[in-house]
């Protein structure tokens, strides 16, 4: 699950930055800071000129109950009806500085997870129109060894090389989605 991620104009993160720039010239109420669901937040879509950066709402509808969806189970989400459609032509990426999870110990410490020797981690995503409003959803999958002891689900967190491989074939995503995550480190937040 993630529930909660960070995105910072940190003038260390360079293309971060940038991407945070871009949106912020286009579009007001851009979140920054620790990320909840519904808010809007930057994210590459793919246009004719590559990836875009645009504000879009975390959380697809939940048309059953209130509230959103904010994740898809990366195992199932080709069968799932809400996720199918998403997956095979409106894959997205959601650059972040982290995600947040919190233990499940009785302690409930909050714990930041990032990349080894990388301030930029982009998760893999789905996004769709819901009454003329882009909005999108974190595809999650087991954890790994560096998150097992704190949660049993994680972001589909993407390589560096694996961005365009993502948004560029529905093969190559569903190959993404079946493949180990790479391990990250976590420091309390």
């Amino acid at each position: 699950m993630c529930g909660r991620f960070v995105l910072f104009s940190d003038p260390e993160m360079a293309e971060i930055r940038k991407i945070i720039e871009e949106v912020q010239h286009k579009s007001e109420g851009v979140k920054m800071g620790e990320i909840f669901p519904t808010e809007k937040v930057p994210v590459l879509i793919p246009q004719e000129n590559g990836l875009v950066p645009e504000a879009v709402k975390w959380g697809f509808p939940n048309f059953r109950n209130k509230g959103v969806v904010i994740n898809a189970r990366a195992e199932t989400a080709n069968e799932r009806p809400m996720f199918k459609r998403s997956l095979e032509s409106k894959r997205c990426i959601i650059p972040s500085c982290g995600f947040y999870e919190w233990s499940h110990d009785g302690n409930k410490i909050k714990y930041q997870f990032n990349l080894p020797k990388d301030g930029a981690l982009y998760m893999a995503g789905l996004y769709s129109e819901f009454q003329g409003e882009r909005r999108f959803v974190i595809l999650t999958t087991d954890a790994n060894q560096s998150m097992i002891e704190v949660h049993n689900r994680m972001p589909v967190v993407l390589r560096p090389d694996e961005r365009d491989q993502w948004i560029g074939s529905y093969q190559s995503a569903l190959d993404i989605l079946q493949t180990d995550r790479p391990m990250l480190v976590k420091r309390p937040a």
